[in-house]
């Protein structure tokens, strides 16, 4: 996707460990114009496949998703990474380690909003290892709902996620796939 090229170019940073800083437009402050175009790109990759509803994690995929979720006129379901009073129990759940944050949190769903006959989509800002991914498809396998696809807005190509990922057999579409980020410098994989 161009336009998501051009902004993680223009306004993304990369720091020391191969971290890429989207917070201008993505992971702090939003850009909805950039997150309509994000919602339609999805949502024209997944559109007529019967998805009932889009699910993320808390808190960066959830942007995206809404507006995927609006384009496909489907609810977004999105995983807590905190339990809080009103969901305590009755809960689909997995461990999702987070290598940016160093830190290992217990992602919950509620089961009154996955059921069996739902098919989803899963939609995440980043992928770099998959572990959010694999942590959200344990809570799909959980519920026993039908996974259609994967949605990534930026994808580390040069990381593990994706190996890890096609490993499963879903569909997984991303839209700006980096290739490198060496020397500070963003490269995509179609200029590799």
């Amino acid at each position: 996707m161009k336009l998501l090229e051009e902004q993680i170019k223009t306004r993304g940073t990369v720091l020391p460990g191969n971290v890429l800083k989207v917070d201008s437009f993505l992971n702090h402050q939003i850009d909805p114009v950039l997150m309509q175009a994000i919602g339609k790109a999805f949502a024209d990759r997944f559109q007529n496949l019967g998805i009932t509803k889009i699910v993320t994690i808390e808190s960066s995929g959830i942007a995206p998703a809404v507006f995927a979720g609006l384009e496909l006129g489907v609810p977004v379901v999105f995983a807590r990474k905190k339990k809080s009073l009103t969901l305590t129990d009755n809960l689909y759940t997995s461990s999702v380690y987070s290598f940016t944050k160093k830190e290992t949190n217990d992602i919950s769903v509620s089961k009154n909003f996955l059921m069996k006959e739902d098919k989803i989509l899963l939609i995440d800002d980043f992928l770099a290892n998959g572990q959010a991914v694999l942590g959200l498809l344990e809570v799909a396998e959980q519920a026993e709902v039908e996974v259609i696809g994967i949605g990534i807005v930026i994808e580390k190509s040069f990381q593990q996620g994706r190996s890890l990922l096609e490993k499963t057999g879903y569909p997984i579409y991303s839209l700006a796939r980096i290739a490198s980020l060496e020397k500070e410098q963003i490269r995509f994989v179609e200029e590799s």
